[in-house]
């Protein structure tokens, strides 16, 4: 019979209780359950390990031999399973950059429990409205809303986020126009803005989305913003189509360098990060 090395808990349990009922305790089994795998270990190594008292059990002199080998075993599974949990945990630097409207409501939530969980991974998130480059390793991972046509990389749409044209909570719409200042890359946006409004429409120009809700709530001007930033500061919305017709609508791309692929500090935070925005998908679209 091949022993049960599970059994060799109990037989240490058992060595160091000295009764049955010591050991069920230790080990959170029913007496039986211990009597019964002890005899099972006995039988497997073919030798006895106690004598049988009333006062308890005592170790035989064969179980005395055999205990040192015993502990030498139970000293090596743990440092094998410590050993397994250190690999098993996420080290490292991982360097995000995102889209501006991503970084408070939603990267920061969804990286909360991975950093919690591995305290050796560090990230740095990273905004810009330039576009960064991963080949010069500017970043790891890039949430953009441009999909790149070249380099070795790998590219996954992980949502459409929609936009709008929001005003103040309540009131008359302002004829102010609330918008990113000319020389910032968002040239997309900037052609929605401009659409709602004629050549002599005042204008607050502002660089951050943040300062941008709160101008609208405040009611200095209307803006076009996405939904998922507006709705939860209580904007309202005056139109979710262009003039025209047309949808306001920008894909957003998730951007990995491809030889980062197999990276487990970088594939934990692309994970997290793909998971926080599929639970939150409802929130882009105009509602």
């Amino acid at each position: 019979m091949t022993p049960n090395w599970d059994d060799l808990r109990v037989f240490l349990a058992l060595t160091r209780e000295g009764s049955l009922t010591g050991a069920a305790q230790r080990l959170r089994a029913g007496v039986a359950t211990v009597s019964r795998r002890i005899e099972r270990f006995e039988q497997a190594l073919g030798v006895p390990l106690f004598l049988r008292h009333q006062s308890g059990y005592v170790l035989t002199d064969q179980g005395k031999a055999l205990l040192p080998r015993a502990e030498a075993a139970e000293e090596a599974l743990a440092g094998l399973l410590h050993a397994a949990d250190v690999q098993d945990r996420i080290r490292g630097n991982v360097r995000v950059a995102s889209i501006e409207s991503l970084i408070a409501p939603l990267l920061v939530p969804a990286l909360a429990p991975l950093l919690a969980a591995h305290p050796g991974l560090d990230v740095e998130i990273l905004f810009s409205t330039q576009t960064v480059n991963l080949h010069r390793h500017d970043a790891d991972l890039a949430l953009r809303m441009v999909r790149p046509d070249h380099g070795n990389l790998l590219v996954r749409q992980v949502v459409v986020m929609g936009f709008g044209l929001y005003g103040p909570p309540t009131g008359a719409a302002p004829a102010r126009h609330v918008s990113w200042p000319d020389h910032v890359s968002l040239g997309t946006v900037l052609a929605w803005s401009r659409a709602f409004a004629g050549p002599d429409t005042p204008r607050l120009s502002v660089n951050t989305l943040e300062a941008q809700v709160q101008a609208v709530r405040q009611g200095l001007g209307l803006a076009v913003l996405p939904h998922f930033l507006a709705r939860p500061a209580q904007l309202r919305l005056i139109a979710d189509r262009l003039p025209d017709g047309g949808a306001m609508e920008r894909p957003v791309y998730l951007v990995t360098q491809a030889d980062l692929a197999a990276s487990r500090r970088v594939s934990a935070v692309s994970d997290a990060i793909v998971d926080a925005i599929a639970a939150r998908r409802a929130e882009f679209g105009p509602g």
